[in-house]
Parts: C-alpha cells; structure tokens; sequence
C-alpha cells in the first residue's frame, strides 16, 4: 500500500538566467517568478531537437528578461514551442519568444485560454518529434504531457514533486484528474521532469502516493459528511486542513469543492446551496 502521504522533494533556490543541465539533450531555465503555487518558478525546458535547433517546452510566464534569457541561452536556434497547458506562468512568455525566435507553437488542440490558439493544435497520441503528447486533463482542461521514447515524462503541472496539484473547478476537474494519474501509471515512464520543481526519479510510486492520497481525502470528506452534519466547503476544509498554512487555505478549499463536485458526479453527495450532504 502507498504511504498516505507522498513524499514531495525540494531543491535549493536555483541560478537565475542560466541552463541547468537535467539530463543528456535537456536542460531548464527556472523563471524568476516563486511563490507559494510556483515553488521556485516555473521550469521553461529546452530539448535538443537536433540540426533543427532547440524545442522550448513552457516559455514561463510574461517576463521580458525571462525571454531574453531563453533568446540568449538557444541562440535564438529555437524550432518549435510547446506548452503543456494555458494557464498564465506557462503561457505568458509564449507571444513574445514566438515574435523573437519565429518558432511555431504546439498546444492542445481545446485551448482552455482564448487568447491562445497553438499553430499546431495537437490531440492526444500526436507526435512532435520524438515527443507524443499526452492528454491528461485535471489541473487544467487543456493539459498535456509530453512523453520521450527513452521513458522522460515532460509531466507539466500534473504532477509536480515539491507539491501535490491544486484542482481548481470550474476548469479544474478532479475526476479527470484521477483518471489522468491512473493512465499515467498504465505508460510507466521512467523519469518525470515537471513544470515546478526538480525531477521526480521514481514516479510510479510516487503518482501511487498521489492517488492514493486523493483516495483518502475523499472518503475523509465523506466521513466528516456521514458524522450527521450538513456543511459547507469551507467549514470541511478547516476540519481537513487544519494545520495548514493559512497563505494556503483558499487553494485547499478549491480542492475540497473539487472532490465534492466529484463525489456530486457519482451520486454520493448532493448540495443545497453552500450546504454539502451525503446523498
């Protein structure tokens, strides 16, 4: 059985503006953009795509000095831009690297933003090189992974190692994101390199320890239900996160109202204006 709590991993604060080598043909730029959702910043990769160039993979988000920092570092040999999804500290450098190199951009093919519509929209299974995208929706309706045929898995925001993920309804849905961790634990890829964060080495345990994790929280919120009291999210997030820090509480009150729109989908629960209850 899974450890009820994942084991999240944490790094020291990154050089800013320089290429961290990650593995042999990639390495990342970390944004200067850190905060509680953030870690240190976002991860902007950049996979050697041959006599072709670069492929950017998250420009960051919307920060002259971070594009000129990716202009600098590629040479402005950047061949393709590829984003895992359209919320903004991954999407917001995209107009402008793509103004600077000229290098056409790859989404999926639904973008949850409509202020952005990739030049290449790409469905689940599409192949951009030796990568293939990966359609695994939950922390945003538009996410993709992006998978390498030696077993490195670009796994976007979906699965983070500093953090598990906040789903956020509308757009975030956390039946779908269950579901996403339970198709990546049928690929078995050998290495995740996420958009926050350092690797994660062993990530089949690991997006074990998430859903695990997720499992639990559930049938916690259902048992605060079963106890005979009606209740509001914010009331189940005060009993479930009670030592949480409070810069934090809001993102936990999202996901308990994810898990209730979840357990509402299936039957289990319904709501009466603010008010929760075991179906």
């Amino acid at each position: 059985m899974p450890a009820a709590n994942p084991k999240f991993f944490k790094e020291p604060v990154p050089p800013r503006g320089v290429p961290i080598a990650v593995q042999a043909g990639i390495s990342r730029i970390v944004a200067d953009n850190p905060s509680v959702m953030t870690h240190h910043g976002t991860n902007t990769y950049l996979v050697d795509d041959g006599s072709a160039g670069l492929v950017v993979i998250d420009p960051g988000p919307d920060d002259s000095k971070h594009v000129s920092d990716i202009m600098r570092v590629t040479g402005g040999r950047i061949s393709r831009i590829l984003l895992t999804h359209t919320h903004h500290d991954h999407l917001g450098a995209v107009a402008a690297l793509k103004a600077e190199s000229g290098a056409p951009t790859y989404g999926y093919v639904h973008s949850a933003d409509e202020s952005f519509t990739a030049d290449h929209p790409l469905h689940d299974g599409d192949s951009v090189g030796d990568l293939t995208a990966v359609f695994t929706p939950g922390h945003a309706q538009d996410h993709l992974c992006f998978a390498r045929s030696d077993g490195t898995l670009f796994s976007g925001d979906h699965v983070m190692g500093w953090s598990s993920t906040i789903v956020n309804p509308p757009k975030g849905n956390m039946r779908d994101y269950c579901s996403s961790l339970r198709l990546l634990l049928a690929r078995k890829d050998k290495r995740y390199l996420p958009g926050h964060g350092p690797a994660i080495e062993e990530p089949m345990p690991y997006v074990r320890a998430l859903l695990f994790h997720r499992e639990l929280r559930e049938g916690a919120i259902l048992s605060a239900l079963r106890d005979g009291k009606n209740t509001t999210s914010i009331e189940l997030m005060h009993r479930l996160y009670s030592q949480i820090d409070p810069t934090l509480r809001r993102a936990a009150e999202r996901n308990v109202i994810a898990h209730l729109i979840k357990l509402a989908s299936e039957g289990k629960v319904v709501q009466d204006g603010e008010v929760w209850r075991v179906a």
